[in-house]
Parts: C-alpha cells; structure tokens; sequence
C-alpha cells in the first residue's frame, strides 16, 4: 500500500513503475521521483541492467537516453551546468550532485536511497535544477548552491522559483552523531536552525536530523517563497515495499531517481 504524501504530491502510475509527482511543477516541468519498483530499484545490478535502467528513467521521461544528464555523486556542492547542443557521455559522469538544465531536450537527474532529492524550475524561464542532498550536502549548503546556479543560468528571480524535496529518510528514523551536529555549526548555521534541524537528543551525543526541514530552511533563505516549497513528507526508511533506504538495507539499498525536464519548449510552440 502506497504511503499518503503530504500536500501538492500525488502519485501516478508509468510504464516503469509507480511513481510520485509534484502538482506545483507539472505546469513548467515533467518529472518524477522513482520507487523501489523501478528497475534502478532492484538492490543488485549488472552494468547492462544499470544502464537499462536510466534508459527506462529517460523513456518515461519521454527522451531517450543520450539526453540524460546524470552525475558522479560524491556528497559535495559541486555544479553542472547542461546547456542545449551538448553531447553527453553515459560512461563518463563528472563528480557533482547538482545539475541545472537550459535546454529543453534534456533531462536531468540525480539518484538517492536516503539522501533529500530536491526538483527546481524558474516558472520564467523554465530553467530546471535537480540537487542530491545527504546530510553532507546540506551541511555544505546544497539547497542554497542549487538555487544560484538556477538564477545564474536562468536570469530570473528567486520568487520565480517552485522546489519539489522528495522522499528521504524522516527526522525520526535518522540519528546522527555530534560530528554531524558539529559540521552544520562550523558551516555558519544559526543556533536557531540547529535548534530545528536537531530537535532531539536520543542519548550522549546523538541527535535526530530533519533534512526535510533543513532543505526547506535553506531554500526559503536563498530567497524561494515558502508556499513554492512543496515537501513530499515521506519517509524512505520506513516503507520498504515503496522505497529504497540504505539506513535500513545497507548495501543491499537499491536506488530511486529524481528526474526534471523543462516544458518550456512545448510552452513555446502551442503558442
């Protein structure tokens, strides 16, 4: 049974699988955030079925897959900017978790088993961004980076700006060391936001983490409006049949992708 998300999400059902949608987005962008049902879900995969695997991503999406933008994770803040006409190699993926997109043709897209997924478009210009965001990506201001490398790419504003955060593990299913804690203080982070993102200490020098909240923090103080921030409130952990979660399967954890197109391209020519 499929867990009710929160708000402006729904889900839908495509040729690879069930998935979630945002209905803040789908007027300026296609996208999907994937299951445990999708190939890329399976927890062991040959390079032939992986790469199945984005190829069905890229279908659903209605591309194919040399128009994917996808990246090298690496838990950073790191950007790719993918801009119309270039080629894209499959095999060879640069080391980022933040990918923006100016070209109509592509889609771009991360992939997590824990880690907050966050979808952006510019409502203007329909500039589009997907963002990988662990704690490490949060601690290092992801949501933030995300948010000028749209504007950058885009010209627009910030109020332009409508974000989609996916299922990721929940505050109550993720307990964290002071380590943790401690990078989000030497990050610059406000004892106010580390008051929210830290809500409970469970025992000596362990915490709980919402990185639902911290990306909503975030994205609110690069500037986007509050009620353009859409949470989908679903806990990966804690729904095995739906989703994928490495805090819970370890290395057994299959993946799920976050994937963004513009439709700005079909905007243009109804016109």
């Amino acid at each position: 049974m499929k867990p009710q998300p929160a708000g402006q999400f729904e889900w839908i059902e495509t040729a690879a699988g069930v998935a979630l949608v945002c209905r803040a987005l789908e007027p300026f962008a296609a996208h999907v955030f994937s299951t445990r049902q999708w190939t890329l879900g399976s927890p062991t995969l040959t390079d032939d079925r992986r790469r199945a695997a984005w190829r069905e991503l890229a279908e659903v999406m209605g591309r194919d897959a040399h128009h994917l933008a996808r990246l090298q994770q690496v838990h950073g803040s790191a950007v790719v900017v993918r801009r119309g006409g270039e080629a894209f190699n499959g095999d060879l993926l640069p080391q980022a978790d933040i990918v923006v997109s100016t070209d109509p043709d592509a889609v771009v897209a991360i992939q997590t088993a824990d880690c907050t997924p966050i979808l952006l478009v510019d409502r203007q210009s329909g500039a589009v961004a997907a963002a990988h965001a662990g704690w490490r990506g949060l601690a290092a201001r992801v949501p933030s980076v995300a948010v000028r490398a749209l504007l950058e790419q885009s010209g627009s504003r910030p109020q332009d700006l409508v974000a989609a955060v996916g299922p990721a593990i929940s505050a109550a299913r993720y307990e964290v060391g002071d380590d943790v804690r401690a990078r989000f203080e030497q990050a610059g982070f406000s004892g106010d936001q580390l008051r929210r993102w830290f809500p409970t200490q469970t025992r000596a020098q362990h915490w709980l983490f919402d990185g639902w909240e911290s990306a909503r923090g975030q994205l609110e103080e690069a500037g986007v409006p509050a009620p353009q921030i859409h949470i989908a409130a679903l806990c990966t952990a804690s729904h095995p049949d739906v989703f994928c979660s490495y805090r819970r399967d370890g290395k057994l954890a299959g993946r799920m992708a976050a994937a963004i197109r513009t439709k700005k391209l079909e905007l243009r020519t109804e016109n």
